[in-house]
C-alpha cells in the first residue's frame, strides 16, 4: 500500500453529500486535496472551515464546474495538476439525478444527465491520466449505485450513464494496469443521508448511514496501486465498517 503524506488527490462532486467527507479523510491522510464541484459558494465556505481548523496545515484547493460540461471539467483537473502535480488519487463522484418517464425525457435532458455521470468521469480521468501514466502510480475510483447492474423505471438517462461508467472502469482497468494505475468502482453498499435520501423507502430510510462512514473506505482506495487490485467493484460500507472493526486508522490499514 502506499504512503499518502503529502501526496495529491482530486474529489470531484456531490461535495455537500459523499464528497467533503472523501476530502476531510484524505485530509486527514497528510494529503493534498482539490475538490471539484458546482457550488462554488459552499466550496468556498467548506475550505475555509477546514482551513481554519487544520491546525496541522492542512492544504485544500478548490475548483468549480459544470460536470456536463466536459471541456470545463477537463479543464478543472489540469489546473489542479498543474499547482500541485500528478494526483496520487481521483474520486469521481458527480451525478445528475432526475426521475423521468421516457414519454417526457428530452434529448437535451438525457445528455445533460449522462454527461454530468459519464462524459465528466471521462474527462477528468483523461486529465489525470497522463500524469499517473508517467508516474506509474495512481488509484482511479468511481462512485457507482444499483444503477450500474439493474434497471429502474424513469431513470433512462442515470441508469445508462452509470451503466457506461461501469464500462468506462473496465477498459481503463484494462489498460493502465500494465502501468500500475488501479481503476475501480465503489458503491455505498448502504442508503445514505444525503440529496437522494428522498428517493428511499421507509425501509431504506431506517438502515441510511451518514456519509462521514463512509469515507474510510476511499482512504483505503486511495493507497493501492493496480497489483493490488484493479477492474474491480468495490463496497465503501463494508470495507469502512472491516476498517472500524479491526479497530486501526487508515493509515494503519497501510
Amino acid at each position: 500500500m502506499i504512503e499518502l503524506t503529502g501526496r495529491h488527490a482530486v474529489v470531484a462532486g456531490n461535495a455537500e453529500a459523499l464528497g467533503y467527507p472523501i476530502a476531510e479523510a484524505l485530509l486527514a491522510e497528510g494529503m493534498t486535496v482539490t475538490v471539484i464541484d458546482d457550488d462554488g459558494d459552499a466550496l468556498d465556505a467548506w475550505a475555509r472551515r477546514v482551513r481554519e481548523d487544520g491546525a496541522d496545515g492542512a492544504t485544500v484547493h478548490t475548483e468549480v464546474t459544470d460536470f456536463a460540461d466536459t471541456a470545463a471539467t477537463g479543464e478543472a483537473g489540469r489546473r489542479a495538476i498543474a499547482r500541485f502535480g500528478a494526483p496520487r488519487f481521483l474520486a469521481y463522484n458527480a451525478a445528475v439525478f432526475r426521475e423521468t418517464p421516457l414519454l417526457d425525457l428530452t434529448e437535451e435532458a438525457f445528455a445533460a444527465e449522462c454527461d454530468g455521470i459519464l462524459h465528466g468521469a471521462f474527462a477528468l480521468s483523461k486529465a489525470v491520466w497522463p500524469a499517473m501514466v508517467e508516474a506509474r502510480d495512481g488509484s482511479i475510483a468511481y462512485v457507482s449505485s444499483g444503477s450500474a447492474l439493474r434497471g429502474f423505471a424513469n431513470e433512462a438517462a442515470y441508469v445508462a450513464g452509470k451503466h457506461g461508467q461501469e464500462g468506462l472502469m473496465k477498459v481503463l482497468a484494462l489498460e493502465g494496469k500494465d502501468h500500475n494505475v488501479a481503476v475501480n468502482t465503489i458503491t455505498t453498499g448502504a442508503p445514505i443521508d444525503g440529496p437522494l435520501a428522498y428517493t428511499y423507502s421507509d425501509a431504506m430510510r431506517a438502515v441510511m448511514v451518514p456519509p462521514a462512514s463512509l469515507a474510510p473506505a476511499f482512504a483505503f482506495l486511495a493507497g493501492i496501486d493496480a497489483d493490488f487490485a484493479t477492474g474491480h467493484r468495490f463496497d465503501a460500507h463494508q470495507i469502512s465498517t472491516a476498517i472500524r472493526t479491526a479497530g486501526t486508522t487508515t493509515r494503519e490499514q497501510r
